[in-house]
């Protein structure tokens, strides 16, 4: 019984030996439970706060992406405002340290006869410091107006205020600008063309840039002396004078803040003769002086006119339409010397000393210049078919140049066959004289006349004086030789010519007068006869009733025409 009871009481231990192991195992296996708990526990903190810094870090480094990319899109912002060189209004404040922003830029003209009214407004959008401004100045055309600066805005909120002012006083959108629709009582939108010459403007940027890191030194610029003698020098001088070209379209009462050298767009130009093709079709109508000033002042609208505080001129007569037309021409004319001028400009060269500029521009023109001896034979007949044709005593020359384009000659020669060739006289612009011997001489599409569509020369010097537009006492004549062949004569004007009739290879409208036949000479080029006259005027049988005074010579082909002499003259 007592060993039983032994027995027992040490299983009992035993057990509870057994379970005290369990437990402390159990209560171990717990310990290190909760120690990895406390461990993954610590590291997941850990890690969140190391999600935490990268993401803050990354939150850094997109807000400077950010930044940059404002920064770069600001600089592309500015670069773009003021690459194309839209010149800010020279009235405005801002004028010398602010830049048109993008193509944010208009001239608007209105021109109404009957109401006396002549006016411009100009609305820019401008920015400076990065900051943008709306400019308006508004007032009667060649005078300096009123205006108005408003800002500074941001860039959404300035270009709707331009917006805004350009549909209030338009009636076009700006979006819609290039469908423009002249509206009545409205203004209208002059096109200019603006420089995109960046290579030159990155220059001067960077130019301007080196200026402000330098003391200011005047360094003049070293060119090649001119091959050039001083009469020819002088000549290019003139044919190519910014100044000049800006006095001939003044002389035109153009307005010349408006349409800027250079800048004319050509579809300007072409709605101009549009409504010039119009008013010509009102004359032909006989209709209304009231329709007459309508279209004038619609003219007047698309092409500025400066008339100072005068009423602006209705077109009302064919002369006056013939005027117009012809100034379109000049300005046409102009834009291609000007042309010329910036090949010239761009020819670049490595040498220590620059190209000559004269020589450059010489050399554009494509045309070889040789002065005449004053005592040659070429000189002499020049001379005298002058002196013997002018009305002018005045009209002397100062310089005379045999001239030869190059391909005139192989052009000319395709009328080989053709005989009957006389040197006669053409009077033109001074402000066209380059794009004459550049291009020789033209029939342009919207000329005309009384005898029509094509060259124009004449056999006495007075007549063809009368179309000479000089710079000062200075004006440019030309000696053409013309190949007439079989003449078509006529009496009467004829302006709907744009041909000689069939089996003619050209018209003369007789006049009453013509030099003295028995006193023409004959002089050779390139071994061809060409008629030279010689004699003074004389009254002609069966022409009394002519409607021309001078006999004008028309050609139909330009090909027909050789330029033979240029002659810078005092008038």
């Amino acid at each position: 019984m007592a060993t039983k009871k032994k027995t027992a009481k040490k299983k009992t231990a035993t057990k509870k030996k057994v379970a005290k192991k369990k437990a402390t195992k159990k209560k171990v296996a717990k310990k290190k439970t909760t120690a990895k708990k406390a461990t993954k526990k610590t590291a997941k903190k850990k890690a969140a706060k190391k999600a935490t810094k990268k993401a803050a870090k990354k939150k850094v480094a997109k807000k400077k992406a950010t930044k940059k990319v404002a920064k770069q899109a600001a600089v592309k912002q500015v670069k773009r405002s003021t690459k194309h060189s839209l010149p800010v209004d020279s009235h405005c404040p801002l004028a010398s340290t602010a830049s048109v922003h993008l193509d944010w830029d208009c001239m608007l003209n209105q021109t109404n006869i009957g109401a006396n009214n002549n006016k411009f407004y100009v609305i820019q959008v401008l920015l400076k410091g990065g900051k943008f401004y709306v400019w308006n100045r508004w007032g009667r055309v060649g005078e300096t107006g009123q205006s108005a600066l408003k800002g500074p805005f941001d860039e959404a909120k300035a270009g709707a205020e331009f917006e805004k002012k350009f549909r209030s006083k338009t009636s076009n959108k700006w979006a819609d600008r290039a469908n423009f629709k002249a509206k009545s009582g409205k203004y209208t939108l002059i096109e200019v063309e603006a420089s995109t010459d960046e290579d030159a403007q990155d220059l001067e940027d960077k130019l301007k840039a080196v200026d402000k890191a330098r003391p200011v030194t005047k360094t003049p610029k070293k060119f090649k002396a001119s091959t050039l003698d001083s009469a020819t020098q002088a000549f290019i001088k003139l044919i190519f004078n910014r100044k000049m070209f800006t006095d001939a379209m003044a002389d035109f009462e153009i307005d010349v803040k408006k349409m800027p050298l250079g800048k004319l767009s050509k579809n300007q130009v072409g709605r101009g003769f549009d409504v010039l093709e119009q008013i010509e079709d009102a004359l032909k109508k006989g209709s209304s002086t009231n329709k007459l000033a309508t279209l004038s002042s619609t003219f007047y609208t698309l092409i500025p006119h400066s008339f100072g505080r005068r009423k602006p001129t209705i077109i009302h007569s064919d002369e006056l339409l013939q005027k117009k037309k012809d100034m379109l021409n000049v300005l046409s004319d102009i834009e291609v010397a000007l042309g010329m001028q910036k090949k010239a400009d761009a020819k670049k060269s490595t040498a220590k000393l620059a190209p000559n500029p004269l020589d450059q521009q010489y050399t554009t023109l494509k045309t070889n210049m040789e002065l005449l001896d004053t005592k040659s034979t070429e000189y002499k007949f020049i001379e005298r078919y002058l002196n013997a044709t002018r009305s002018n005593s005045s009209h002397r020359i100062v310089h005379a140049w045999r001239v030869d384009r190059n391909g005139e000659g192989d052009r000319y020669a395709a009328h080989n066959k053709l005989d009957n060739r006389r040197l006669l006289w053409h009077g033109t612009n001074v402000a066209v004289v380059a794009a004459i011997l550049g291009s020789g001489l033209r029939i342009m599409p919207h000329s005309g006349g009384r005898v029509g569509r094509g060259i124009y020369l004449a056999s006495e010097q007075a007549k063809s004086a009368w179309y000479v537009g000089r710079s000062g006492r200075t004006g440019i004549m030309f000696l053409c030789e013309a190949v007439l062949g079989k003449e078509n004569h006529i009496q009467r004007d004829n302006s709907r010519l744009r041909a000689a009739p069939k089996g003619f290879h050209s018209v003369v409208a007789l006049g009453h007068t013509e030099p003295d036949p028995a006193k023409d000479i004959v002089y050779k080029f390139d071994g061809r006869p060409v008629t030279i006259p010689q004699g003074k005027p004389i009254k002609m049988k069966g022409r009394g009733r002519s409607s021309f005074s001078h006999s004008e010579y028309l050609l139909y082909k330009e090909s027909q025409v050789r330029i033979r002499y240029v002659l810078k003259m005092h008038m």
